[in-house]
């Protein structure tokens, strides 16, 4: 099982410690200006990392594989769309 801090001690400000800074990928459909998107890093076992893609030294969010996984379903389905 991967090791890292508790969710008590989970502090988005050094969050980005536990991911290679190399593995950060963002969305094909990221604007090529940077636009309004996040990039992710799949680089732990059992992790996720976000964060705003303007802002490489951001605060890192840090799902559980699980949760990230929910989470698109979720997306996917529609669930978080705007109404019209």
């Amino acid at each position: 099982m991967v090791e890292f801090a508790a969710a008590r001690d989970y502090d988005p400000s050094t969050a980005a410690e536990l991911f290679d800074a190399a593995r950060w990928e963002k969305s094909f459909a990221s604007e090529p200006n940077g636009g309004n998107c996040v990039e992710v890093n799949l680089g732990v076992e059992g992790l996720v990392g976000v964060r705003d893609t303007k802002l490489p030294q951001s605060p890192v969010f840090v799902f559980h594989t699980g949760e990230w996984e929910a989470f698109l379903t979720a997306v996917k389905a529609g669930q978080f769309d705007l109404p019209n």
